[in-house]
């Protein structure tokens, strides 16, 4: 009977580990359609009329998940002053990414992206306190080297586009930072404040841009609001394979998303990939995964 009992939870965690494979690598196959489809919005828009339209359709998305938890604990806020820190953040790292990828190739700006984990543990002992030692500290190394090497420095390379991709992927490394200290804060109280810090952040931009807003025709208002579902139905299928899989499984799939973006900049866009942008891509993956698999290592080892 034990030998049965085993078994069947054996399998059942090994059906659920599929399944939360899969909900990965299609959560990242959305994220990598939801860029190929602000890209090409982001050029007859701005990045700002982009990010408003996107948060409103994200709030009408999540708005049954904020009924069913409660406003007072989306109003009863840990660190209100952090939390519209983080808000900002992410609403100045998402408005930089579609300013970035309207005017370079997909994959070049997702690779500056996926730099960001590398700052965060980089970051981490100077704002966090936590230890690192010198194996990560020498992958770290490794993943700036990459970022140089993808933006091959030089008065044509440092472009404004490329300049606002570091900015905004560093941006994005500070509010995950800062999402770190407000772990006590409930998930749906965390996306929320983060589309409302979205949308003031685009109304503002909006109301200083000599451009104004661009009327939008009625098909383009439907694909602009489906940024946000698609975001949203990402962000859901990742959260959910975290909870299926341990996150030594899942996590590293998230670097298919630059499989996709390389696959996609050249069928919609026609754009290849640089061979220093490969040559980085290539560095800032490995450091990235080094750091990941070391930190969970460290973990098992804590909880022994």
């Amino acid at each position: 009977m034990t030998d049965v009992t085993t078994s069947s939870r054996s399998e059942a965690r090994f059906s659920a580990t599929h399944a939360g494979v899969l909900a990965m690598m299609l959560g990242m196959l959305m994220f990598a359609l939801n860029d190929v489809l602000g890209k090409w919005l982001v050029t007859s828009y701005s990045a700002p009329q982009l990010m408003l339209v996107r948060s409103i359709a994200a709030t009408a998305v999540l708005l049954p998940f904020f009924w069913r938890s409660g406003w007072k604990s989306l109003v009863r806020v840990e660190r209100p002053r952090l939390q519209a820190l983080r808000s900002l953040l992410f609403a100045f790292e998402a408005t930089a990414f579609y300013v970035a990828v309207g005017h370079m190739p997909l994959a070049d700006a997702m690779t500056y992206w996926l730099a960001a984990p590398i700052y965060v543990a980089a970051l981490s002992p100077l704002m966090l306190g936590e230890k690192v030692g010198w194996r990560r500290w020498t992958a770290i190394l490794i993943g700036f080297a990459g970022v140089v090497i993808a933006l091959e420095p030089s008065s044509e390379s440092l472009t404004l586009p490329a300049l606002i991709a570091l900015a905004g992927s560093a941006a994005f490394a500070f509010a995950m930072i800062f999402g770190r200290t407000l772990r006590a804060t409930p998930d749906t109280t965390l996306v929320f404040w983060q589309v409302v810090g979205a949308a003031i952040f685009s109304l503002v931009v909006i109301a200083f841009d000599p451009a104004g807003w661009t009327p939008v025709r009625p098909v383009d208002f439907g694909l602009l609001g489906l940024l946000g579902i698609v975001a949203m139905g990402a962000h859901m299928l990742v959260n959910r394979s975290l909870k299926l899989a341990d996150a030594s499984t899942v996590v590293p799939l998230q670097y298919t998303m630059l499989i996709w973006a390389v696959l996609f900049g050249w069928l919609f866009f026609g754009d290849l990939p640089r061979t220093a942008m490969i040559v980085g891509a290539g560095f800032i993956v490995a450091s990235g995964l080094f750091i990941f698999f070391r930190e969970q290592k460290l973990k098992r080892e804590g909880r022994r």
